[in-house]
């Protein structure tokens, strides 16, 4: 569902251009370093799919390969269904832009690829085993320290930093925490202004950690990510639950090394009910 004139849906919006082919641009209230934010772009592509004819079901599983930035400007996506089955489908989407080349003519580029798999969810059996962290709740946390960076993004999120900001003196020190706290953020974040939760926000809210680079080791060095996975376990009820509250996030990598850090993230309603879960690959630079 859209919201007309919410940031947010303002950065998603798409015009059909035929079969399969949707025209975006990028919007200045989303962008970060040398891009967009990667969630919104990520928020994008879900579109794309949610908003073809054939779309069968809701979003189960999204990846998203960041083959190069996207330069501010409009872009194509491309949403195909490679295979419908009863109750899955797989599809597979890119996004190009064209951009200046050698010779001054236009040059168009993939800058994104993704794979989206979309079903017909079913009432079944099930269980939740990884439980909501015990923390405060939103209305209970007192006079958290504001996020503060140099880059538009931030500004469309409200965030309640409970664990794991980042470094208060950039010295290059590594966290002497423990392996389960050294690169560990808990935080409750929803969209600025509010605003009710679906697929698409929900897959951007899954990148709104920092780099967990940052955390680890106190530096500030040339990082991104350049592949991301959310598993979608919210369905429509649980998301109209939600409506515009707020989400609770935890993020932590698992090793750092030779460039990449890995990050794994969830994220649950604030009645304790996992939302999404997410994996990440993130390139970093000394």
């Amino acid at each position: 569902m859209a919201h007309d004139g919410h940031p947010f849906d303002q950065a998603i919006a798409l015009v059909a251009q035929g079969p399969d082919r949707w025209r975006g641009h990028t919007r200045a209230a989303y962008w970060n370093m040398v891009g967009p934010f990667g969630g919104i772009t990520a928020a994008t592509v879900l579109q794309a799919v949610l908003r073809h004819p054939q779309c069968l079901g809701v979003p189960v599983a999204l990846t998203v390969n960041y083959a190069a930035a996207l330069v501010a400007g409009p872009f194509t996506v491309t949403a195909r269904a490679a295979r419908t089955n009863r109750s899955t489908q797989h599809w597979v989407v890119e996004v190009t832009q064209e951009a200046p080349g050698a010779d001054g003519r236009a040059d168009t580029g993939v800058v994104l690829t993704a794979t989206v798999l979309t079903a017909l969810r079913r009432d079944t059996w099930g269980i939740q085993d990884t439980p909501m962290p015990a923390v405060p709740m939103p209305q209970d946390v007192v006079s958290p320290p504001p996020w503060h960076a140099p880059i538009e993004w931030i500004k469309r999120y409200e965030v309640l930093q409970l664990q794991g900001p980042l470094p208060g003196e950039w010295d290059g020190a590594v966290s002497t925490l423990g392996p389960d706290e050294a690169s560990l953020s808990r935080l409750w974040m929803r969209d600025a202004p509010p605003r009710p939760l679906d697929y698409a926000s929900l897959a951007a809210l899954a990148d709104v950690f920092f780099p967990r680079v940052y955390l680890r080791r106190a530096r500030r060095v040339p990082a991104g990510t350049v592949s991301m996975t959310v598993y979608f376990h919210a369905d429509d009820a649980l998301l109209r639950e939600v409506g515009d509250g707020y989400v609770l996030g935890q993020a932590r990598a698992h090793a750092f090394h030779a460039g990449f850090h890995d990050q794994s993230a969830q994220l649950w309603s604030a009645c304790g009910k996992l939302l999404a879960t997410s994996l990440q690959m993130v390139y970093y630079k000394e």
